[in-house]
């Protein structure tokens, strides 16, 4: 997938509703991209979002009116969402192949059906899921014939998930006292800035540069879209993700990242036609708000730069805390190797040697877990931690997820053990086991965060709590805060603080990666199934 700075998408412009882009004031070359903000709108009782142009400035609003385009002005909008109740009973139906905790791990198994000749698309209705292509699968007989046919190559996990709707949401509003009700309207100021108050949302007021557009999404309600451009997006993404004190070569190299990352990922919300969100599923965005003078200085002395590996974007991943030693990519997620995300020990001197003292090995990994000297990382709060849990609190938390899966053995009653049965080079988590009474259930890589809370990392291991020779639960015992792959933040910060440049920064992070402006040759993302294929 190659981005053309003059094609529809990189303008901002959506391909697929009846109006036209929302006009944008980006900077020339700015390439416009579409993030979803408020991704549920309409999924409360009485959802409301007020939208306000600047003192002095005004909105103008554009929505289709029989095939028409109407164009009203106003100081502020109040949307609301009325049900509207339908003429006659739908039912919605969708084959759901798996959920996961991550969209790497979703678009992995998705490449895997396709690969087998089935139309799928990812959606995120809360989890990631893998679904059969719905317009593929447009009738209650192929959807059964499909599930029937994987039952019979001994595939059960897929199910058909099925609702009958009655009523839907309806975004509404009142306008010069006239009662307007549209599934997509268009929202831009003069100014080129807009602010957006969900109600019961904790930051009121929150000014987004570009314009917005109200749509329906995947899951019967609207999704909020701000289009921007993406240096002006960074300016929302780098201070929240980072940071505004953090020494500029650090500052510098984060916005590297976030532009990265935010090309490489326009793919994510294809289902629900926009590129991105503004969380942590994709990177924490609020618009303006937080924008300061040192990220601004960043963004502007990187303009335009992105990391590459042989022309091709690479996967920009960053976490809070590496625990003293990144991940690899196949460390946490299912793909293609990605041969600059490896395992890299996060120190600017050398502490530990991974080929001489391999983490895989458990001896090794619980020495490098009680070093605690020597490391980027040093001293800060989730470096090292543990954190002990009580066995009926593990229950508890097995069994929501069991049931949640649907797992055969989600009327267990009691664990009797948790074991680690394989790690990675860097000491990752990569095989695990839960031993219960009704039988084992077994987990791969990133899973046993998704079925407990207490590990921050898959970089731990377990001692037991026992009282008289009866388990009473485990200690988690690890380092590090999220999926460790890439650059850790708190790392960056001792490495800036050292002197080291952004470039250097980067470098150390993603091993024989490139540093050059983005154009129109540089690949954002390449659909590997075709080589998977093949090698199978």
């Amino acid at each position: 997938m190659k981005l053309n700075l003059l094609t529809p998408i990189a303008l901002g412009f959506s391909c697929f509703t009846a109006l036209a882009a929302p006009a944008t004031a980006n900077p020339p070359q700015d390439i416009g991209i579409q993030v979803g903000i408020v991704q549920r709108f309409g999924d409360r009782s009485a959802d409301t979002l007020t939208l306000k142009a600047n003192p002095g400035d005004r909105l103008t609003v554009r929505f289709n009116t029989n095939n028409k385009l109407q164009t009203l002005t106003a100081q502020e909008l109040k949307l609301e969402t009325a049900m509207q109740k339908l003429p006659q009973p739908v039912v919605e139906e969708r084959v759901v192949f798996s959920t996961h905790r991550s969209f790497e791990t979703a678009e992995d198994q998705a490449q895997d059906w396709k690969s087998q000749g089935i139309e799928v698309e990812i959606a995120q209705p809360e989890r990631w899921q893998v679904w059969a292509k719905r317009d593929v699968y447009n009738t209650p007989l192929l959807r059964r014939l499909l599930l029937r046919s994987l039952q019979a190559k001994g595939i059960q996990t897929a199910r058909i998930e099925t609702k009958v709707v009655r009523e839907v949401p309806r975004p509404t509003w009142v306008l010069d006292g006239f009662r307007y009700t549209r599934d997509v309207i268009d929202i831009s100021s003069g100014s080129g800035v807009v602010q957006v108050d969900r109600a019961t949302d904790d930051h009121p007021n929150r000014p987004f540069g570009g314009a917005l557009r109200i749509q329906p999404n995947a899951y019967g309600n609207y999704t909020l879209v701000n289009f921007v451009g993406i240096e002006t997006y960074l300016r929302g993404v780098v201070p929240h993700e980072i940071g505004t004190w953090a020494p500029q070569p650090v500052l510098e190299a984060q916005a590297v990242l976030a532009r990265t990352y935010a090309l490489r990922n326009l793919r994510r919300f294809v289902i629900d036609n926009y590129q991105l969100c503004a969380t942590t599923q994709c990177q924490v965005y609020r618009g303006l708000d937080g924008a300061a003078p040192s990220t601004d200085r960043a963004i502007a002395a990187t303009r335009g730069l992105v990391l590459t590996h042989q022309n091709e974007l690479v996967d920009a991943l960053y976490s809070s805390t590496s625990g003293g030693v990144t991940a690899s990519f196949d460390d946490i997620w299912h793909g293609w190797e990605r041969p600059y995300l490896r395992a890299v020990i996060d120190s600017a001197n050398p502490v530990w040697d991974l080929r001489s003292r391999s983490l895989s090995d458990e001896g090794n990994f619980r020495a490098f877990i009680n070093q605690k000297k020597g490391f980027n990382e040093d001293g800060t709060n989730m470096f090292r931690w543990r954190y002990p849990v009580p066995l009926a609190q593990l229950n508890q938390e097995l069994r929501d997820y069991l049931k949640a899966v649907r797992h055969p053995f989600a009327n267990f009653k009691t664990i009797r053990n948790i074991q680690i049965q394989q790690r990675s080079e860097g000491g990752r988590i990569l095989k695990s086991a839960i031993v219960t009474d009704a039988g084992t259930i077994k987990l791969e890589k990133d899973d046993i965060q998704t079925v407990f809370d207490a590990p921050a990392s898959t970089l731990f291991y377990l001692d037991p709590i026992m009282e008289n020779k009866v388990l009473k639960g485990f200690v988690f015992v690890g380092g590090g805060f999220g999926h460790g792959v890439g650059m850790s933040q708190f790392g960056s910060y001792n490495l800036g603080r050292l002197g080291w440049t952004s470039d250097r920064i980067l470098r150390f992070y993603f091993p024989d990666t490139q540093l050059q402006p983005f154009n129109s040759s540089i690949t954002l993302w390449r659909d590997r199934t075709s080589e998977q294929q093949a090698s199978n």
